[in-house]
C-alpha cells in the first residue's frame, strides 16, 4: 500500500479532519438533531439502495400516527440531514406524483428507477425535484427521437451501475479512510455532516472532468474505427491477469490484510494498463481485465504486469493471458470468443509468465513486434548485414508450446510471450 492509499495517515487525511471538525463545532451538528426530528418522524422506514420509504399516515384520535410506534422506528436524524445535503432537496414526491410531474407513466418511471439500481418504495413520498427532473430528462431525450427507450434504460442501467461502485468504494475506503482515527475526539457521526459538505462539490466537479475525459477517449476510438460494424465488434487485444492461489490466501490472511493485497493488486494494474495506453474493462478481486487496440500495447502491460508484481514480496505469483481477434463491446465490458479464449489462456499459463493465442502471436510478427521466430530473426539479421542495413530490432521474442484442448474451445497452441534480450 502506498501512502497515497492510505488515507487516515496522510497529511490530506488530516487537513480535511480538521477543517471537518472545525466545520462541526461551529455548526453544533449534534446538537441539531431535534430540530429534524420531526420530519425524520415524517418520513420513516429505509430501504437498501434509494430513499428510504415514507410511513406517514393520518393521525389517530390519540394523537399517534399509524405505523409510528415511537422515535426507535425513524431515520437517524443526521442520516437524513446527509441525504439532503448530498441530493439537494427534501423528500416531496411519491413515485406517482413524480412521475405524473415528469409527465411520464408510472411504468416507464419505475423502470428507469429501476434501472438506475434502485428498489421500489412503494407509494412513499421519499423523491425529490431532483427525481422529477432526472425522469423528465431522460423521457425527454425519447420523445425527441434521439434515443429509444430501450437505449434510455441503458443509458439509465449503465449509469446507475458505475455510480453505485463509486459511490461504495468512496463511502467504504476514502471516506472511512479519513475519519480514523478521530484526532479531534469527535464521533465518526459527529464528522461525516461537515466532511461530506466540505467533499462533496470538489468530487463532484471532479466526476464531471474525468467523465468528460473518458468520454472524449471513447469518441475517438468510435470516430477511428474503420466502418460501423467495427464500432461495435472490434479487433482488439484483450487481456486477463489472474493471481496465483488466491483462494489459499483467502483462508491465510485476515480480511483486512486481504483487502489491502486485493487493493494494492487493483491499484496496480490498472495504474499500469492506464499508463501504457490499454484500458481496464473491470477488477474482479484476483483477476483484472484489460484492452489494448494494438498487440503491442497489450504485451508490454501484461510483462510489466509480471515484472511488476515479481518484485513486490507481498504479492504472489501472476498468471497472464492475451488473445487477439474480435470482441463485442457493450456498456464497458467485452465479450465473445476472444474474450473467452484470454480466460482460458490465463487458467494454463505457467507461473509468472505470459501465454497468448495464435492470433495474438501473428499479430505481433506482421506488426514487426517480434519475429516469427529466432531462426527467422537471425537469417533477417544476417541479410540485413550483408546488405550493410540495420537489422530488424524487435521487442517480443515468441516461443511455441505444445498444442492442448481447450475447454469449449477446442483444441488450441498457445505461445509463451517474451522480452527479446
Amino acid at each position: 500500500m502506498t501512502a497515497d492509499n492510505a488515507g487516515s495517515g496522510s497529511a490530506e487525511g488530516r487537513g480535511v479532519r480538521d477543517a471537518a471538525a472545525e466545520a462541526a463545532a461551529g455548526r453544533g451538528v449534534a446538537g441539531q438533531e431535534d430540530a429534524v426530528r420531526e420530519t425524520a418522524v415524517r418520513e420513516t422506514g429505509a430501504r437498501a439502495g434509494g430513499p428510504a420509504a415514507d410511513a406517514t399516515s393520518e393521525a389517530t384520535e390519540d394523537g399517534t400516527e399509524d405505523g409510528i410506534e415511537d422515535d426507535a422506528d425513524a431515520p437517524d436524524p443526521i442520516a437524513l440531514r446527509l441525504e439532503q445535503l448530498i441530493l439537494g432537496a427534501e423528500r416531496r414526491y411519491t413515485p406517482f406524483q413524480a412521475a405524473r410531474s415528469a409527465g411520464v407513466s408510472v411504468e416507464l418511471a419505475t423502470r428507469f428507477w429501476r434501472a438506475m439500481g434502485f428498489a421500489d418504495i412503494g407509494q412513499a413520498k421519499a423523491l425529490t425535484e431532483a427525481d422529477v427532473l432526472a425522469l423528465r430528462r431522460l423521457s425527454g431525450l425519447v420523445e425527441a427521437g434521439l434515443l429509444s427507450e430501450p437505449m434510455a434504460i441503458q443509458v439509465a442501467r449503465s449509469t446507475g451501475q458505475t455510480t453505485a461502485r463509486l459511490a461504495d468504494w468512496q463511502m467504504d475506503s476514502f471516506l472511512e479512510g479519513l475519519t480514523e482515527p478521530q484526532e479531534s475526539g469527535m464521533t465518526r457521526t459527529e464528522i461525516t455532516y461537515p466532511l461530506v459538505e466540505l467533499l462533496l462539490p470538489e468530487l463532484e466537479e471532479f466526476l464531471v472532468y474525468v467523465y468528460r475525459r473518458q468520454l472524449a477517449a471513447a469518441t475517438g476510438r468510435v470516430v477511428q474505427a474503420a466502418d460501423d460494424a467495427e464500432m461495435v465488434d472490434r479487433r482488439l487485444a484483450v487481456g486477463f491477469a489472474d493471481l496465483v492461489s488466491f483462494t489459499r490466501l483467502t483462508r491465510r490472511l485476515e480480511e483486512e490484510e486481504l483487502g489491502e493485497l486485493v487493493e494494492a493488486f487493483e491499484t496496480t494494474a490498472a495504474d499500469l494498463v492506464a499508463a501504457h495506453g490499454g484500458r481496464l474493462i473491470k477488477t474482479l478481486g484476483d483477476e483484472v481485465l484489460y484492452a489494448a487496440d494494438d498487440a503491442g500495447i497489450a504485451a508490454e502491460i501484461g510483462l510489466r504486469l509480471i515484472e511488476t508484481l515479481t518484485h513486490d514480496e507481498t504479492m504472489p505469483e501472476l498468471r497472464v493471458g492475451i488473445a487477439f481477434g474480435t470482441v463485442t463491446t457493450r456498456m464497458g465490458d467485452v465479450f465473445g470468443t476472444t474474450v473467452n479464449l484470454a480466460s482460458r489462456l490465463t487458467s494454463i499459463a505457467p507461473k509468472n509468465a505470459v501465454l497468448v493465442d495464435g492470433a495474438f502471436a501473428e499479430e505481433l510478427s506482421h506488426t514487426g513486434e517480434a519475429p516469427v521466430s529466432e531462426a527467422e530473426a537471425a537469417e533477417v539479421a544476417a541479410k540485413a548485414e550483408k546488405d550493410g542495413e540495420e537489422p530488424p530490432s524487435y521487442r517480443f521474442a515468441l516461443q511455441p508450446m505444445w498444442q492442448r484442448p481447450v475447454r469449449g474451445l477446442g483444441v488450441v497452441e498457445p505461445w509463451l510471450l517474451s522480452r527479446r534480450s
